[in-house]
């Protein structure tokens, strides 16, 4: 799954709303990722487009080696039977009442032409009891929880053997309980069939349950965090969570807006490059003791990273920062810069007159 520069324009009596504003995203295959962003972020703006349901005004969309913004009419379809799995939050979107739970998978292989009669029945009792409720196959939504009700939608959107399984907040209403084992048996379901998982959610706590998690912010791409997990000295699991900012194909990333806040980072920043670092200190003209202030060498900046993505934000300690009464370098000096005046003051004084020495 690739989006690259992926730009999405509404327009209503005259008026244009730019929902993705250069949007890149990549997923790999077998990937379970989860993408959140604040409510009118374009989280859900880019679900519909990478589900076939709407179609980028500019950019590149790739699912599956199919081009979402060149597809023609049939081909979408096709798409949408066989290629995407969705599930939606509302269970009135997912399931029709008046089918059980069976009957709502068997249908959805009814409608693309996929499998017939014992292999079909075979596939819907897997799925079930993959997914947990094999022993419901007989019931209707509204004899079944909302965590069930989930999870047979899961079953629904996996029943034609998606390569891509898509999820808009499916857990948004659920209880904290039952939206931890829905996205448990997502990843189980991720795990076992190799699908690649892709959710969409305003709810930070989902990123638990991922590896990866992608923050949207004004139509865009900010921050990745990967979660990991190690031994420690003493032989036992460690988690471990690292937070990056992403760059796009251009150089240019978000930073966090606590970060902002904290250094006053506003129209302008000041940079400097060393040699495994790039240091960002708050320009002059942001900072209300602006003629006081300048930056100090204790103040550390974002490590190189590894894998094309770089460090979110500057890790600068807050109080320095605030600091009227830091040295004043007038602007960030590099290493290169200082060892070049360090050579120059040493070839100024063995210029010297023998008496000025």
């Amino acid at each position: 799954m690739l989006c690259t520069d992926l730009v999405r324009i509404f327009s209503a009596d005259g008026v244009e709303v730019q929902a993705l504003q250069g949007l890149n995203l990549r997923v790999d295959p077998g990937e379970m990722v989860a993408v959140v962003g604040a409510s009118g972020s374009g989280k859900s703006t880019l679900l519909t487009i990478l589900s076939g349901l709407d179609t980028a005004t500019a950019g590149v969309a790739r699912v599956a080696g199919h081009d979402l913004l060149t597809m023609g009419a049939r081909e979408r379809v096709a798409y949408q039977r066989h290629t995407v799995g969705f599930v939606w939050q509302q269970t009135s979107r997912n399931l029709l009442p008046y089918l059980t739970a069976a009957e709502n998978v068997a249908l959805a292989m009814n409608v693309a032409g996929t499998l017939r009669g014992a292999a079909r029945a075979s596939r819907v009792a897997e799925l079930l009891e993959l997914l947990d409720v094999g022993e419901l196959h007989d019931r209707r939504p509204g004899e079944l929880s909302g965590g069930q009700q989930q999870r047979v939608a899961i079953a629904v959107a996996l029943a034609n053997a998606p390569q891509v399984l898509l999820a808009d907040e499916p857990t948004g209403e659920l209880d904290e309980a039952t939206s931890a084992a829905v996205l448990e048996a997502m990843r189980g379901v991720n795990e076992e069939l190799g699908v690649t998982t892709l959710i969409v959610t305003h709810d930070p706590t989902v990123s638990d349950h991922v590896r990866r998690t992608v923050q949207i912010r004004d139509g865009r791409t900010s921050t990745e965090v990967l979660r990991s997990t190690r031994l420690d000295e003493h032989g036992e699991e460690e988690h471990i969570a690292e937070e990056f900012a992403v760059l796009d194909r251009v150089g240019r990333l978000q930073l966090p807006h606590d970060f902002m806040q904290s250094l006053e980072l506003r129209d302008r920043v000041r940079l400097a490059l060393e040699a495994d670092h790039v240091g960002v200190w708050p320009g002059d003209e942001g900072r209300a003791d602006a003629a006081a202030w300048r930056p100090t060498d204790q103040q550390a900046s974002p490590d190189a990273a590894d894998s094309g993505r770089a460090p979110s934000g500057a890790h600068t300690d807050a109080s320095t920062a605030s600091s009227p009464t830091s040295p004043p370098p007038a602007a960030p000096t590099t290493r290169r810069a200082r060892r070049a005046e360090e050579r120059a003051a040493e070839a100024s004084v063995t210029d010297a007159p023998e008496e000025e020495r």
